[in-house]
């Protein structure tokens, strides 16, 4: 069998936790921030852990995990 290729999208945007769970920034902190409330860039910071049915799809975008 060929070797399985990793969505290079994936390989950028999530990372692997000890225990297994995925991390990803969050989304609308680009630009226009004006816009948003200051509630919602302050919630907003950092990082957060996707969700369990997300990881089953992002999981299979990386077969051999990601580094």
């Amino acid at each position: 069998m060929p070797k399985l290729k990793t969505k290079s999208g994936v390989k950028k945007r999530f990372k692997i936790t000890a225990t297994g769970k995925l991390k990803h920034g969050v989304a609308g902190k680009r630009h226009r921030l004006t816009h948003h409330t200051a509630k919602y860039i302050r919630q907003n910071r950092g990082t957060s852990v996707l969700s369990e049915n997300d990881v089953k799809a992002v999981k299979k975008w990386a077969p051999y995990g990601l580094s």
